[in-house]
């Protein structure tokens, strides 16, 4: 009997049960595979006493209409850049993974099947690389995996964000209001974009487009007659004004990146500086975008993903990852998919859509 891991990595993200599911299903047709699930990523696997899970019929049977993971999920202890402590109390960063592609074949792992994004993916081509066979699966809300049309959870991301878009743009007409809505998205802004051309914004601020903070004032200004009128803006937590910076706080424990959030109030600041009289109301989404019951879109993306990575698998085909591509499932080398990062085009045809919707994007 051959013994497959399956790990979940980085954010959570609606549709990641139905990976599982989808790799489970497909294993069980086939009697030679044992599937096993690593907790929060491959901390279960790289703890002691180790924390698995056998994966089998019974434990994924209806999981793929709910949010989250059974197996959970986290963004720390990468094995590339490990924290251990030292005798004298401080912290080093070592590079865990060939000791981590020893523990699994030492386990009796043949083949390993990593849900995540860029980063995760990247320890899924350093363990490729020290020997171990493995198979990706591109995991993001934030659509920033480059090689595929669209990852899994996008789409009820943008789903929830346009739901919550439309009940602000009704309040702040009522009130005449500046309402700004944040939404994920470090450095692309994809459910942003979605979200604004959805939603039917008057401005949306990108990462890939830094704003004139005069030129958006003036935006506004233009929406206001005798003090009546309204406007919603759509703000990606990463949008920066040209002359400024991100609006970020220090990361937590165990993580590289800074922790971004708050750049609606920033923004709500800003424009009252520059003399916006209108009452300015903030919102920020967070976590709500990562949560709850994936749509049937992305049930099946992920589904079909999940079957597709099971027969790489049994194909023998590793170091691949699995993508859509042209509405068309395939893969791509996991090394080609993490080399280049999917920004949006500020010259592609989604944004000259949106500008040509009226949508401004502060440039």
């Amino acid at each position: 009997m051959k013994k497959l891991l399956v790990a979940t990595g980085g954010g959570d993200c609606p549709g990641l049960n139905a990976v599982i599911r989808g790799i489970v299903k497909r294993a069980s047709r086939q009697k030679e595979w044992e599937v096993w699930g690593s907790y929060e990523a491959l901390n279960g696997l790289m703890e002691e006493p180790i924390r698995l899970i056998r994966l089998d019929g019974k434990t994924v049977s209806g999981i793929h209409v709910k949010g989250g993971t059974i197996l959970g999920t986290t963004n720390k202890g990468n094995p590339m850049s490990y924290p251990e402590k030292q005798a004298d109390g401080s912290v080093k960063l070592v590079n865990r993974i060939p000791w981590l592609v020893d523990r699994l074949k030492g386990k009796g792992f043949d083949a390993v099947i990593n849900i995540g994004g860029d980063g995760s993916q990247a320890i899924s081509q350093a363990m490729f690389e020290a020997g171990m066979p493995v198979v990706g699966v591109p995991k993001t809300i934030d659509n920033d995996l480059n090689s595929t049309d669209f990852t899994f959870g996008f789409q009820t991301a943008v789903q929830t964000a346009s739901e919550s878009f439309d009940r602000l743009v009704t309040t702040a007409s009522s009130h005449h209001r500046v309402m700004i809505m944040e939404v994920m998205g470090r450095d692309a802004g994809w459910i942003a974009l979605y979200t604004a051309i959805s939603g039917g914004a008057e401005v949306c601020l990108i990462p890939e487009i830094p704003y004139d903070l005069q030129a958006v004032a003036e935006r506004l200004q233009g929406r206001y007659i005798d003090g009546r009128g309204f406007a919603n803006i759509v703000i990606a937590e990463g949008a920066k004004a040209k002359d400024g910076t991100v609006t970020a706080s220090k990361g937590e424990e165990g993580r590289h990146a800074v922790r971004l959030g708050g750049v609606c109030y920033t923004l709500s600041q800003q424009l009252k500086d520059a003399g916006i009289k209108a009452d300015i109301r903030e919102t920020v989404l967070g976590h709500t975008q990562r949560g709850g019951t994936p749509i049937a879109y992305d049930r099946v993306i992920a589904s079909v993903f999940g079957v597709k990575a099971m027969e790489l698998v049994l194909d023998g085909n590793f170091g691949q990852l699995v993508v859509l591509k042209n509405n068309d499932y395939t893969s791509v080398s996991i090394k080609e998919a993490i080399s280049a990062y999917n920004y949006v085009d500020p010259n592609g045809t989604l944004v000259k859509a949106a500008k040509g919707l009226g949508i401004y994007f502060g440039d």
